[in-house]
């Protein structure tokens, strides 16, 4: 699928987006809300200030109102991966989520970006954790494969090793 271009945010907008980023890189949430409060009703369903919420709601760990933020962003962009991958991420963390519901957040997403390594990767951090340790063989190889460089590979490759996830399968990622 091919990406739309978005226009970017107008100021002032786009200022209280940076500032929240701002306050965002401080570590203060409240601030940040206070400047994403101020971004226009045109602007509130912007892709970029809703990814912006989502990291504000993210770092606060409100995850419910993360996954809700993720959800208009995949109905707003849905050609953006990301909207996807932070309500699975969302999904899996609030109440009464589950790794099972992050899957079903996100399985879809892999059709939609057949490029997109890090949906495959996720995919497999998941089903590793539900014990399904051939699935995730399969995802994990299809992410470290998809990338055209060897030092992307590379990159994903260590990712793997160190993520906690995919633990039961660190010696198979050794020898991979």
């Amino acid at each position: 699928m091919s990406r739309r271009e978005i226009a970017p945010l107008e100021p002032p907008d786009s200022h209280y987006l940076l500032a929240a980023e701002g306050w965002l890189d401080f570590g203060n949430t409240d601030e940040a809300l206070v400047e994403i409060a101020g971004i226009s009703e045109a602007g509130e369903l912007h892709p970029d200030t809703l990814q912006m919420k989502w990291a504000i709601l993210a770092q606060r760990e409100d995850w419910t109102t993360a996954r809700d933020v993720a959800d208009v962003l995949v109905e707003c962009a849905p050609d953006l991966e990301s909207g996807w991958i932070h309500r699975a991420y969302a999904t899996r963390r609030m109440e009464n989520g589950s790794i099972e519901t992050a899957w079903l957040a996100l399985y879809p997403a892999v059709k939609i970006f057949p490029t997109e390594p890090i949906i495959p990767y996720n995919l497999a951090c998941y089903a590793c954790q539900l014990g399904r340790l051939g699935e995730a063989k399969d995802w994990i190889h299809q992410a470290i494969t998809l990338p055209d460089s060897e030092a992307a590979q590379s990159t994903l490759k260590k990712m793997a090793l160190d993520d906690d996830d995919l633990e039961p399968l660190r010696d198979w990622l050794r020898d991979m």
